[in-house]
């Protein structure tokens, strides 16, 4: 999704046995898939200390980076998390696409529907928007993190794979956009738990969770694409009842579709979410090369102020670890997540300049996964994770707080 733009114009490969084997979904089990198992509540309690770092630094931001240099009261905690997006999403719960008629100016239907929605619905129970956005996120990504682990212990049952990729994400260098209310911990609570059940073969409930992964983000299109290339390479008997199961992967496109036709009955472009990208964030289609070498000219080239050149040079950083990424899995022949990440990169590689790379991160399950797996054949793999990303996260999450970068 796209961000507040700036004024206008190796890591070793995961040896890891069983990422080498070409993808095959799980077997279904009867195991009730909600139940907490002991494995989920150590995430689960990892979750929260991470939520109490992460209010902790809020509270110590509004003390110690106020917005006037001689403030001697703090404002509130809440304004914290009151930046760049998330005034996009309050808008649209609060009034909707088109208040006051098309070409309002402020480009808010670049933005998805199913965060202001949820948070609209939210709203009724919880009156203050700030808050009940922080709740949205706090609930999906609890969801996300469990759903994560159990996805990265499908790769090495019976080790500590699992709660290492909630940890990893957690403390991820973008993590704090998972506390705030923004649309990436909704995404990953409904995309996760579509991929793991695919993984199971629970195909209908895959589709509908991706489904609801699209009506967040487009990248919930991508998603689907990497459900219909696992379920082709799964290995099954071939009937009507793998039919039935191919037509519900279907289903992922319809929150697009529907979201495109009410754009064409209000404004007569059904593609006004992509020019509305275009208008607010320079998002033009440019050839691969041409975007980095802008990105680059604006990363180093001392055209922008500080902040923003940081920015950029971020998304550089992001944008080199997910093409490693997606060699690797190449590589290893994991052909679906290859395919989610591929279109990712291409999404985001293809624009004017990069922009919500490093955020996008977040989004990358299969890094996590590997992170996780080569963490337990290669002890200090952790050690060294926490060392990098500690102190990049803490600053991330103060400057985001702040109000000083969009992220």
């Amino acid at each position: 999704m796209p961000l507040s733009a700036p004024p206008s114009p190796r890591h070793a490969p995961v040896r890891v046995d069983t990422v080498v084997r070409p993808v095959r979904a799980e077997a279904p089990s009867g195991a009730v898939p909600f139940r907490l198992r002991p494995a989920d509540r150590e995430v689960l309690w990892l979750y929260l200390l991470t939520r109490v770092a992460v209010w902790t630094t809020a509270y110590c931001t509004r003390w110690l980076f106020p917005a006037s240099g001689d403030a001697r009261v703090p404002e509130p905690v809440l304004a914290s998390f009151e930046h760049w997006d998330w005034g996009h999403f309050l808008n649209i719960a609060r009034d909707g696409y088109f208040p006051g008629g098309p070409g309002e100016g402020d480009n808010r239907e670049a933005f998805f529907p199913g965060l202001p929605l949820v948070l609209r619905a939210v709203h009724v129970l919880v009156p203050h928007w700030t808050a009940a956005g922080l709740l949205v996120s706090l609930v999906a990504g609890a969801v996300a993190a469990v759903a994560l682990a159990r996805i990265a212990a499908l790769h090495l049952p019976g080790s500590r794979a699992g709660g290492r990729a909630a940890l990893f994400l957690l403390v991820s260098p973008c993590a704090v956009f998972l506390a705030a209310g923004y649309s990436e911990a909704l995404f990953l609570a409904l995309a996760l738990p579509a991929w793991l059940a695919a993984r199971r073969r629970r195909w209908l409930l895959a589709s509908v969770l991706a489904a609801g992964a699209t009506t967040v983000r487009v990248s919930g299109l991508f998603l689907a694409a990497a459900l219909v290339v696992l379920f082709l390479t799964t290995r099954r008997d071939e009937g009507a009842g793998r039919k039935r199961e191919a037509a519900w992967l279907l289903l992922p496109g319809l929150p697009a579709l529907l979201y495109f036709r009410y754009l064409y009955g209000r404004t007569g472009d059904p593609m006004a979410w992509k020019h509305a990208q275009e208008r607010g964030w320079y998002r033009h289609f440019r050839a691969p090369w041409e975007a980095w070498s802008q990105t680059w000219h604006e990363a180093f080239d001392h055209t922008q102020a500080t902040g923003y050149a940081a920015q950029f040079q971020a998304d550089l950083l992001a944008m080199v670890l997910g093409l490693v990424l997606l060699a690797v899995l190449v590589v290893r022949r994991r052909w679906p997540e290859a395919v989610y990440i591929a279109l990712t990169l291409w999404a985001l590689g293809t624009s004017y300049w990069y922009m919500s790379v490093a955020r996008s991160t977040l989004l990358w399950w299969p890094l996590w996964v590997g992170l996780a797996v080569w963490s337990v054949r290669r002890r200090w793999v952790t050690l060294a994770y926490l060392c990098l990303v500690a102190p990049l996260s803490t600053v991330l999450a103060i400057t985001f707080m702040s109000g000083r970068w969009a992220g």
